[in-house]
């Protein structure tokens, strides 16, 4: 008889995690909160506007493309994909630079920046390719239960060439002088994890994703992901339960004997926890059976939050790219209120996607849809309306004036997400939206383990475990956490 498995939460790592043990022969049932697959990339409809709520960034295409060979399918089996050129816009104070997807029109906006940088560009992307390698092949699928994984005679012969001790903010400041060239290759560990002078340099693998791997967009957006893994799941054997909350998980001695949701209860052999680790631990389980204390949890670095708005207008927008990063106030002074005083910014940061520009589908004819980001500090208290009106009203005066274009009177549709409702849509530990930060001292075998300390047939998936925050990691932590499995019950 095939053994069974239930999977907590179907963002990336959960629909990732079912599909191999599915594959490997198991009975995978999928419990989800919410009424559609995908988690924190769900798709919100309203209107005639189509807005990917969370992830909007396809980078590492080739981390996709293994994935569904992996099961015998191709990316090109459930989306199809276009390269973005630009890959983005980055508006400075002193004006906007285009990022080309070719990379010797890149080199040139380089040499044009900061003359005799394009060498140094090619010296830096020539480590970072390494890393990278290196980063996919012998760092990201070890389950971090054992320093012994890593003793790895390349590994350890490449180790200072993997960079870990070094921090981002030196090792891009030894190889450029321009501001706003710095800010450029800082800006993936800034947005997505903490201070560039807290993260390792091995993380300007991000960078060679970024230049090398190029920023790639799904017809119909991130969803399509979620959907094209949903009928790979589907076809495989996987049973999806929505609107299916856990709300306890009941122990017979060691292991979990039931798994409880608010209108049924489960049995299975194994449970795979892809919802928020924090939340399964402290919420879930009684005391006796959590393997981190609450001092451990908070003394943990975190990834951003953010505020998000999702916005449908009713025209269309001049003179903009699909991705646009508005850097025209200061990067340090920013990213310290992020991760250091933990504040309110003062003038943040922001990021703009208008997908209905690559992809008219997203929006009703004639209109546009837009998604505005602003990362703020993990935690912040004070989540109101009228805040959230105050940091829209900021970076909507400032789009429309370095873009030249008026947008507020053509506003039709627009919602807003931020603290509460990743607090109550997705359980998650203070409200944080990328997970742990990607500092050293989280790093594999560093990051909350991927295996109950204390329950036997528990495990854990998702961005507050290995290999960490994003979509491609995501893919890979439910195929780390299915092979922890199997070996667990081989």
């Amino acid at each position: 008889m095939n053994k069974s498995l239930i999977v907590i939460g179907s963002g990336f790592a959960g629909l990732s995690a079912a599909s191999f043990m599915a594959k490997a022969g198991w009975k995978v049932t999928v419990l989800e909160k919410h009424n559609q697959p995908g988690g924190r990339a769900r798709r919100l409809s309203a209107n005639g506007f189509q807005f990917d709520m969370g992830p909007s960034w396809y980078w590492m295409p080739d981390i996709f493309q293994r994935y569904f060979e992996q099961f015998g399918k191709q990316v090109s089996d459930y989306y199809k994909l276009t390269r973005l050129d630009p890959s983005y816009r980055v508006y400075y104070e002193n004006g906007p630079i285009d990022i080309p997807a070719d990379y010797q029109a890149l080199r040139h906006v380089f040499e044009k920046l900061e003359p005799g940088s394009a060498p140094k560009l090619d010296k830096f992307l020539h480590e970072a390719a390494y890393k990278y390698q290196v980063g996919i092949q012998k760092l990201v699928f070890k389950p971090g239960q054992s320093l012994t994984e890593f003793a790895d005679i390349d590994l350890l012969k490449g180790i200072f060439k993997l960079d870990v001790f070094n921090s981002m903010k030196s090792h891009v400041a030894s190889h450029f002088k321009d501001s706003r060239l710095q800010q450029l290759m800082e800006f993936p560990v800034l947005f997505l994890g903490a201070l560039a002078e807290k993260t390792p340099a091995l993380y300007s693998l991000m960078n060679y994703a970024d230049i090398k791997g190029g920023t790639w967009y799904p017809e119909k957006g991130m969803y399509s992901i979620v959907e094209g893994m949903y009928q790979l799941a589907l076809s495989l054997g996987v049973e999806f339960k929505f609107d299916e909350e856990v709300d306890r998980l009941e122990l017979q001695g060691n292991q979990i004997k039931f798994v409880h949701t608010k209108n049924s209860s489960y049995k299975a052999d194994a449970i795979v926890g892809s919802a928020d680790y924090h939340h399964i631990e402290t919420k879930l389980l009684p005391a006796s059976a959590r393997s981190y204390s609450e001092t451990y949890w908070d003394s943990r670095v975190m990834a951003p939050s953010c505020l998000l708005y999702y916005v449908g207008i009713n025209k269309k927008v001049s003179n903009m790219v699909h991705h646009s990063l508005f850097f025209d106030s200061s990067f340090e002074v920013h990213g310290k209120e992020i991760y250091v005083t933990k504040t309110w910014p003062q003038n943040p940061l922001f990021y703009v996607s208008a997908s209905s520009i690559t992809d008219p589908s997203c929006a009703p004819e004639g209109h546009e849809n837009l998604f505005f980001l602003i990362p703020v500090a993990a935690g912040l208290k004070g989540d109101t309306e009228e805040v959230r009106n105050h940091y829209f009203n900021l970076v909507l005066e400032r789009m429309e004036r370095i873009t030249g274009q008026s947008i507020r009177e053509h506003i039709v549709f627009k919602q807003s997400f931020a603290y509460s409702e990743f607090v109550k849509e997705y359980n998650s530990f203070k409200g944080n939206a990328y997970g742990l930060a990607n500092t050293l001292l989280q790093t594999a075998v560093l990051k909350p383990a991927c295996r109950s300390k204390k329950v036997k047939n528990l495990f854990y998936a998702g961005q507050l475990t290995v290999p960490g925050p994003g979509v491609p990691p995501s893919l890979i932590s439910g195929e780390v956490v299915a092979n922890e499995v199997l070996k667990h019950f081989s």
